[in-house]
């Protein structure tokens, strides 16, 4: 489950410094959309990395970036899947990661080891956990 989240962030922040490298070196139509292109993948890179992180260290926080990162991914996978040639196995491959990672955040014993309790449950009371 971090792999997959470490997996996501890790091909936003390539494909950010390609563009980046691409606005500065390259000849695009337009540098500056490609420069803050380049910039806003790398950012939104990130959040899926430091889920990543606290997911391997067990943090309960990082629950909520992994899963919003996860049905954010989903629309890009359907857009790549409407689109044509290579995009099409990389929409395939975008909507398997994306289903498995929000299959296993959502599974109680992910719930059970990030330490999540119900809401009002006081801690190692709830019955059900």
């Amino acid at each position: 489950m971090a792999g997959l989240n470490a997996l996501e962030g890790a091909a936003l922040v390539i494909g950010g410094i390609y563009m980046l490298v691409m606005g500065l070196l390259g000849r695009p139509e337009s540098p500056q959309q490609a420069e803050m292109g380049g910039l806003t993948l790398i950012a939104l890179g990130l959040i899926p990395l430091f889920a990543a992180r606290g997911l391997l260290r067990r943090r309960s926080w990082s629950r909520g970036p992994a899963l919003i990162t996860q049905i954010i991914a989903l629309p890009v996978a359907w857009t790549l899947l409407r689109s044509q040639g290579a995009l099409i196995p990389a929409g395939i491959v975008l909507a398997a990661v994306s289903l498995t990672a929000l299959y296993q955040l959502a599974r109680p014993t992910t719930i059970v080891a990030l330490g999540i309790r119900r809401p009002g449950a006081e801690p190692d009371t709830d019955p059900e956990a």
